[in-house]
């Protein structure tokens, strides 16, 4: 028993200290984003500090550990630090402007050995130690940044699941905000539901009164099987940000039919998203409606419900449900929902001219000119699958349209369309592309005797395209390269976009760096550059394998 009680202590002051981060940022923490948003095909994985609006400020080790990892990339989190504790938890500072010398010089050499700007780097508990409070970086804009802001992480270093963060923080963030409500979608389950005599989703706007509180206007009558969703926002005292809402619980009388609270998830589940939210309202409106029904493919584990949420409507009476959605802080927001059950026709699915894909199944699809293999565990519920097709024997090949809506794929499906015109030689320039709103975008592809294979993340028109056309490098403000001892160009590409760049003073690697914006710039580098006459040379190849080549002579 006695050592029982040592564990449990041992335990409890683990957890305690685990709570002690020091702030990475000297500065009073104002959020412009909070942990579990919903953003395009992911969940936020941190939270964001805002910086007053510029970049450079002090970035500080939250406690002590060791340099784990660095990842730099135009994209993503751009210049990204890892450190790892030994409370068993690693931290991750994302958009970095830049990286403390120490850390600097090591990247720099190892991006010249890599001969590469984008890297990951993975280090040993013995090469950069770092202790807590110690600068380890400065806050910046790089990579998928809209604005100059620390974006931090906290991980399980075992499992890598992201953890929300601002229970660490709680303490030095005032927030008296509820979240409010913007919207409700009633939605029919096909085939078993009707709302209103119609199988078409119902939005509904709540109105709010003057002391807060949110209500429902307008009939709600319904049959069968329904579910509902939720648009809501949550908010923070001395800020206009808006933020994700933590915790959803859907009621139906005193019954919980469905909770969601947002406090960790694992990476190979962030792409649920596109389950736990409609679809098709955010691809067609770019509108986050909050499931509060689980599709039968849906595997996020903070989820819970009651026969997946979804409310089973077959007596003629009032059905009454109640949202509540809660923030971290406990400030919490209520709105009633009276349905009226009204026994009315329900719809049957219209099935002719379709195949049904199952989600527990392989699912394979042929037709004229096309090939496409969903393996299982990529469709989040059963589809009745659309397959259309727009013939035009001047293109290289048809447009395939696959279904007639958007559907999202888990991980990939495989996608195989005939060319119909194969002149080209170089059939790397052939690739795939989806059409939107007359818009091509490159999927790319393997040239494999006449047709092309190609991996695809949603449903939607596809076809057949090629890239001639090698990349543009223009030159910015070449007046000032000497003076300013730094070279700057704007890489562009015309379809399948810039893939690599190559930099050389005669004959040898020079790094040049990329921003978000698709612009290279070499900082002449004194200990690897002589004075004297050079020769630059820059080459761009984009993902067709078409290059092209800059030269430049100067002396320095």
């Amino acid at each position: 028993m006695y050592k029982l009680y040592i564990a449990i202590l041992f335990f409890c002051i683990q957890t305690i200290s685990a709570q002690q981060l020091r702030q990475p940022l000297d500065l009073p923490i104002l959020l412009s984003g909070n942990f579990g948003e919903l953003r395009n095909n992911h969940f936020h994985s941190g939270i964001d500090f805002k910086t007053q609006g510029v970049e450079g400020k002090a970035v500080h080790a939250v406690q002590e550990g060791y340099v784990s990892r660095i990842s730099v990339s135009p994209w993503g989190y751009g210049n990204g630090l890892y450190l790892t504790h030994p409370d068993g938890t690693t931290t991750v500072y994302g958009h970095l402007q830049r990286f403390a010398p120490p850390i600097a010089e090591y990247l720099k050499t190892q991006q010249y050995e890599q001969e590469s700007f984008n890297v990951n780097l993975f280090l040993t508990p013995d090469q950069l130690p770092v202790k807590k409070g110690e600068l380890v970086a400065y806050s910046g804009n790089t990579g998928g940044s809209g604005g100059p802001h620390l974006h931090f992480e906290v991980r399980d270093t075992e499992s890598e699941e992201v953890l929300d963060p601002i229970e660490y923080f709680k303490e030095k963030i005032t927030d008296t905000r509820s979240p409010k409500i913007q919207g409700i979608l009633v939605c029919p389950i096909e085939g078993k539901g009707v709302v209103n005599g119609s199988k078409r989703k119902l939005e509904l706007k709540p109105v709010t009164a003057k002391n807060g509180k949110q209500a429902l206007t307008g009939k709600i009558e319904a049959w069968g099987e329904i579910g509902l969703a939720v648009k809501a926002y949550d908010y923070m005292d001395n800020t206009t940000n808006i933020y994700g809402v933590r915790e959803i619980t859907l009621r139906l009388d005193s019954q919980i039919v469905y909770h969601s609270d947002l406090d960790r998830f694992a990476f190979d589940e962030t792409r649920f998203l596109n389950s736990y939210v409609d679809y098709e309202e955010w691809k067609e409106h770019r509108s986050f409606y909050m499931r509060s029904f689980v599709e039968p493919g849906n595997r996020l584990r903070f989820i819970e419900s009651a026969n997946r949420g979804i409310i089973n409507i077959d007596e003629e009476k009032t059905y009454h449900l109640t949202y509540t959605l809660a923030d971290v802080f406990g400030n919490t927001t209520q709105l009633s929902i009276w349905i009226e059950g009204k026994e009315q026709e329900i719809p049957e699915i219209k099935t002719e001219g379709t195949e049904l894909f199952h989600w527990v199944a392989d699912n394979r699809f042929g037709a004229k000119g096309i090939r496409m293999t969903l393996p299982k565990g990529n469709l989040y519920d059963d589809l009745y699958f659309r397959y259309s097709v727009k013939e035009d024997s001047t293109k290289l090949a048809d447009i395939h349209i696959l279904h007639n809506r958007p559907v999202p794929i888990h991980k990939s499906a495989q996608l195989s369309l005939r060319l119909r015109i194969d002149t080209l030689e170089n059939k790397q320039q052939y690739g795939i592309v989806r059409i939107q709103k007359g818009r091509q975008s490159w999927i790319g592809g393997t040239y494999r005797n006449g047709w092309i294979d190609a991996d695809i993340r949603e449903l939607g028109n596809y076809t057949i395209s090629q890239d001639t056309q090698a990349p543009t490098i223009t030159p910015l403000n070449a007046n000032l390269w000497i003076s300013k001892q730094a070279f700057t160009f704007r890489l562009s590409d015309n379809l399948s976009g810039v893939q690599t760049y190559r930099g050389e003073i005669d004959g040898q690697y020079v790094l040049f760096e990329m921003n978000n914006k698709s612009v290279i710039t070499y900082h002449f580098d004194k200990e690897r550059l002589e004075r004297g006459k050079h020769a630059l040379r820059l080459t761009a190849t984009d993902a067709a394998g078409n290059q092209s080549e800059y030269t430049y002579s100067f002396t320095w």
